[in-house]
């Protein structure tokens, strides 16, 4: 997912990215995790943090700062598309439902769509830009529609989050947006993968 960089929160996003990376490496990599293991790691200091599993057992093959809080970026919307998957499979919403777009949201920074004030999106629609776009004003409407306001949205996600056992992680928005109230952990984000790929393998394609 593209991050924009927002001054002192640009470094902090970064470990975000270096762990979407390394996850996708211990989901998709053909390496036994013996041949993971035997690879040296590159030295991590302080600000970063990764976490890397075997998707199948869950074991731990690498983690540098896994618990440190950090700030979860567009990786927020990993998140924010689970709680649309949730919608989605219990009947409350289909793909063709139109999403109101507000004044709010079509005022996020970018990443967008361009999206403007009074128009609509269907969730199909809102599910590509969010994936491929990463868009902060898709992000944003989807949140209203859920959660009657996006704060309604981020208390929903955080719930969630505890269900699921993301101890370190607290959402204050849908997009990933800086706040500095929004936070998590390599190992929560960890969690959240493995919960997407297990629970939600039929919306792979998104």
């Amino acid at each position: 997912m593209h991050t924009a960089s927002f001054g002192q929160f640009s470094l902090l996003q970064k470990p975000a990215m270096l762990l979407a990376a390394l996850m996708f490496v211990a989901v998709g990599c053909s390496t036994t995790p013996k041949q993971v293991l035997d690879v040296s790691p590159p030295a991590f200091d302080s600000k970063y943090a990764a976490l890397v599993v075997d998707a199948g057992t869950g074991r731990t093959l690498f983690q540098s700062n896994a618990t440190a809080p950090r700030y979860p970026a567009s990786l927020t919307k990993m998140m924010t598309m689970y709680m649309v998957f949730e919608a989605l499979d219990s009947g409350r919403i289909s793909k063709s439902t139109p999403i109101p777009v507000s004044a709010n949201a079509a005022s996020e920074p970018p990443t967008k769509v361009g999206l403007r004030s009074g128009d609509t999106i269907d969730v199909d629609t809102a599910l590509r830009a969010l994936a491929v776009k990463s868009a902060n004003d898709a992000a944003t409407a989807v949140g209203e529609y859920l959660g009657g306001s996006e704060q309604g949205f981020a208390a929903m996600m955080t719930s969630r989050a505890r269900q699921l056992g993301m101890r370190g992680t607290r959402f204050a928005n849908a997009s990933g947006l800086p706040d500095l109230a929004q936070q998590t952990t390599a190992r929560d984000m960890a969690v959240l993968g493995q919960a997407l790929r297990s629970r939600f393998s039929h919306h792979y394609h998104y």
